[in-house]
């Protein structure tokens, strides 16, 4: 079995490439449904976010994974391959797990240290649980790496300076505008990147503040927070002229501003400049209008080099982080190459068990005149015995099971006791879920694996 993780993200595609691979959180069920059928696929889980899609499975047959997964991906987006290819990654076994860790922690993300990516990573392991599409492997690995990254957010701080997408939209409009006290800012989309961003100008002084959104109710909500003004979108348009400043950051699969009409509020504003920031993926602002006269439009990719200016301190905690990582990924291995001990001490007990029913059977034939409750207490009595002959034994070969010998160790320990080997899935085992055939079958994972995905 190997590990695998294959995607692109915001170093390696531009916004209008990865727009293609967004999935709504109503599609992603289905998405995560059609990959675990995919051939090799044995455990998967799709982390999609504005910023990446990466795609994390453990297969069975390495050198083919690839090509799988590119597969479906050419069939789940509807894009040929060669549109899309140069901009994958692919990482397998260790370095996979490492960028796991990495996403999770805040490290792999345009803002180096937020926090949102971990509840999107959760979330999407969680889901590929309910679909029953993770097991045994990717069931410890995918806690794992939520866990590293609570405890890197509570003991460091790579957390405590405010810097985000929503803050980086903000401090690059204080560049043009200076101050928002008597601005006008124009946010569309209720979620939480929009509250977020709505956060940030409030405390900037922003003092007239449009919330917009497609449920007049949300805006609300959102507006009530901080001391907005709730619009439905077709008072948008109404207002358009009126905002110095627009932030979008919808769920919208097509354009929710055009060129005409921004073109048409340009001229009702006599000139006055507009900036706006497209922070959503897909996009929200037809690109169409950065060529409108006194408009400055701004997309999600803009804003890496605003973030840059706020993140040497998180570059340094991050140091600290990777010490982090570098320990859970020793403590993965050492579980991993503990799964293959589980039918050698599974046959053990067998066994054990086996010798003493053969005992009682034999037993109650030499003494027939034993009654029930001196039976009883006999089979008590050896079962005991029994069980502490092998605890130490078990708690031996559990130990040796984590060290670099550890498939020579399980080999002595089952012809010491004359084991057979177990099958593969055990009965009771969960569909998907990906269990060791004997000791040492569960394959050791390659150290420092990197392939870049071909055509």
């Amino acid at each position: 079995m190997h590990i695998v993780v294959v995607g692109l993200n915001y170093r390696t595609s531009p916004v209008e490439v990865r727009e293609n691979f967004a999935i709504s959180d109503e599609e992603l069920p289905r998405a995560v449904e059609a990959l675990k059928a995919t051939p090799s696929i044995l455990e998967c889980v799709i982390v999609a976010t504005c910023n990446r899609t990466e795609i994390y499975a453990v297969v069975d047959r390495h050198q083919l994974c690839a090509h799988h997964i590119r597969t479906f991906m050419e069939q789940w987006f509807r894009l040929p391959r060669q549109e899309f290819t140069n901009h994958l990654y692919m990482y397998e076994d260790d370095q996979a797990i490492e960028h796991l860790f990495r996403v999770t922690s805040g490290l792999d993300s345009m803002v180096i240290g937020e926090t949102q990516i971990l509840g999107q990573v959760r979330s999407a392991w969680l889901l590929s649980q309910q679909k029953r599409a993770t097991g045994t492997i990717f069931n410890m690995l995918f806690k794992q790496a939520v866990t590293l990254a609570k405890t890197a957010h509570s003991e460091t701080s790579i957390g405590e300076s405010a810097v985000s997408v929503s803050y980086a939209a903000v401090e690059l409009g204080k560049r043009i505008f200076g101050q928002f006290n008597r601005k006008t800012v124009m946010i569309i989309g209720a979620g939480k990147m929009s509250e977020l961003t709505a956060k940030h100008l409030y405390a900037n002084g922003a003092d007239r503040v449009l919330v917009v959104n497609r449920t007049f109710e949300r805006a609300s909500e959102l507006a009530e927070k901080f001391n907005g003004i709730p619009c439905s979108m077709e008072e948008a348009e109404r207002k358009l002229h009126e905002a110095d400043i627009i932030i979008s950051s919808t769920g919208a699969s097509g354009y929710v501003l055009r060129r005409d009409q921004v073109a048409a509020a340009m001229q009702r504003r006599r000139s006055r400049p507009m900036f706006m920031i497209d922070i959503a993926v897909p996009r929200d602002l037809d690109p169409a209008i950065a060529s409108v006269d006194n408009v400055f439009l701004y997309d999600i990719d803009d804003l890496e080099g605003i973030v840059e200016m706020n993140l040497e301190h998180r570059r340094q905690e991050a140091e600290k982080i990777e010490t982090m990582i570098a320990s859970t990924l020793d403590e993965f291995h050492q579980w991993y190459r503990t799964l293959g001990v589980v039918p050698l001490i599974r046959s053990l007990q067998e066994k054990a068990d086996d010798i003493h029913r053969q005992t009682m059977d034999s037993l109650s034939k030499k003494l027939p005149g034993l009654d029930e409750r001196e039976l009883k207490v006999i089979q008590k009595l050896t079962k005991s015995m029994l069980n502490q002959m092998v605890q130490d034994p078990i708690h031996g070969i559990k130990e040796l099971a984590g060290e670099k010998k550890a498939d020579e160790a399980m080999e002595l320990f089952a012809k010491l006791f004359d084991l057979q080997e177990q099958p593969s899935e055990p009965k009771g085992a969960a569909k998907g879920e990906t269990l060791s055939a004997k000791p040492g079958s569960v394959q050791p994972l390659a150290k420092s694996t990197l392939a870049v995905a071909a055509p």
